[in-house]
């Protein structure tokens, strides 16, 4: 339980985005030297910025819930940090980390040429998770530490395939992605 609650605001991020995403994307069309695109039309500036948004309201909710002792099962949940400004840089960078994790494996399957939908086991699956944590280590190295202990960790990295997959199916048949992986 303490696995997905501090993982929320990683996890929300971008099935938002693919929900409220479409317009113009980031790479803006351009591509390098290879020919292929940076990252490709998968990844918009309104994804980006709805994901970030929903992650970090998600996360508000969590701070404001640590607040008054919030507890699942009568187990206590991590707080996000010592006070508000701190909790909520480390939700901000849950988020954003999510994201620019899932850009950074779109940029090497570009260069893999590797089309936008393409599965690559794994990879899809983990690459917000390893985004999320390498942002919150760099913002706050003491409450990763201190929160993402090694079995933590083992339980993202088992469960989150599992979400992923879930939730891309629902999404699939939803109409909102047009891969169900």
């Amino acid at each position: 339980m303490k696995a997905f609650w501090l993982m929320l605001p990683a996890y929300l991020p971008n099935p938002f985005a693919a929900v409220f995403g479409g317009g113009k994307p980031i790479d803006g069309g351009r591509t390098l030297k290879d020919g292929r695109r940076i990252i490709g039309d998968g990844k918009t500036y309104r994804g980006l910025f709805s994901g970030i948004f929903f992650g970090v309201l998600a996360g508000s909710i969590q701070i404001w819930l640590n607040s008054r002792g919030f507890e699942i099962l009568g187990i206590e949940m991590p707080a996000f940090g010592p006070d508000y400004p701190s909790a909520l840089k480390v939700v901000l960078a849950l988020a954003c980390g999510s994201l620019f994790g899932d850009m950074f494996k779109s940029f090497f399957k570009r260069r893999m040429g590797m089309k936008r939908g393409a599965s690559f086991p794994l990879v899809d699956q983990l690459d917000f998770v390893v985004g999320a944590w390498v942002f919150v280590y760099l913002t706050f190295p003491e409450w990763f530490v201190s929160n993402f202990t090694p079995s933590i960790m083992i339980t993202i990295l088992i469960m989150t395939p599992l979400l992923h997959l879930t939730t891309n199916i629902i999404g699939y048949f939803a109409g909102v992605k047009k891969e169900p992986w």
